[in-house]
């Protein structure tokens, strides 16, 4: 269920979005006085147009011939009123039960019974669920084997003491050390129907629990090396990895190079 409560709150926010816009359409509606029902029956094959108005004594019906503009302008506001009045409701219905289910609830409920139990109990009791921190020193402990660096490349470090192929990926993983967020450099995965290839760099998502990846291309203005950098990036949907889900993309040109703000907002939104 991790990441449940951060997708329930955005269902939130946009059925509050419908609403608000359903009932503003409603009001503008009213405004113009458009009341009534439209009703459609079909007699041998023709459609004929009705108004319905409905009241304590029952309800009255107007025909509108679609001949006239003006009654075609009358059957599409009804029509339409109608359909924002459904709309609504059913926005409203929704918003209630994600309130409902939104109170108290916490992604890491069932981790927080195992964390909250005397370390003696813990000793006897195998948890269902591991503790995301449990998970991501898991995670840095498994070893891995990176991609291997050209005799004479130029050496460049990062302030981890990590060899690393750009200026570019020195400034990402200062960021990365800075701010406290785990990651693997160049960490193996292998794609169906392209081997093994090298993400710039790999994260354990702490919403979803499982590995996400960062993919900086910093010559997007050299035709070659864009060509090959978007067939990577095709690679990556054909196995299913999607940009803004599991995988981060950064670009740069000559005269266009990343800022410190792009990376704090991607940070935030998929790395926090």
């Amino acid at each position: 269920m991790n990441g449940l409560k951060e997708k329930l709150l955005l269902e939130e926010k946009y059925l509050k979005q419908i609403i608000t816009k359903t009932q503003t359409q409603l009001q503008l509606q009213e405004m113009n006085e458009v009341t009534g029902k439209l009703r459609i029956s079909v007699n041998e094959e023709a459609y004929r147009y009705y108004v319905v108005h409905s009241n304590t004594e029952g309800s009255t019906e107007t025909y509108l011939s679609r001949m006239s503009a003006e009654n075609m302008k009358q059957a599409r506001l009804l029509a339409q009123k109608t359909y924002l009045e459904k709309v609504s409701r059913l926005a409203e219905k929704r918003l209630k039960q994600i309130e409902k289910l939104l109170k108290g609830y916490e992604n890491d409920e069932i981790q927080k019974i195992y964390d909250s139990m005397h370390a003696e109990r813990k000793k006897l009791v195998e948890p269902i669920e591991l503790s995301w921190e449990d998970k991501k020193d898991q995670w840095i402990k498994q070893e891995y084997r990176g991609k291997e660096f050209k005799e004479g490349t130029t050496v460049i470090l990062t302030e981890k003491g990590e060899q690393v192929r750009s200026k570019s990926e020195k400034i990402l993983a200062d960021y990365f050390y800075h701010h406290g967020i785990c990651y693997k450099y160049e960490k193996p995965l292998r794609l169906r129907g392209v081997g093994i290839v090298y993400p710039d760099f790999t994260f354990l998502s702490p919403t979803t629990g499982g590995e996400i990846y960062w993919e900086h291309d910093g010559r997007m203005d050299d035709p070659i090396y864009a060509r090959s950098a978007i067939k990577k990036l095709q690679a990556y949907e054909e196995n299913g990895i999607y940009i803004g889900e599991k995988l981060i993309a950064t670009f740069e040109t000559s005269e266009s190079i990343i800022s410190t703000k792009i990376i704090e907002n991607k940070v935030e939104k998929y790395l926090r």
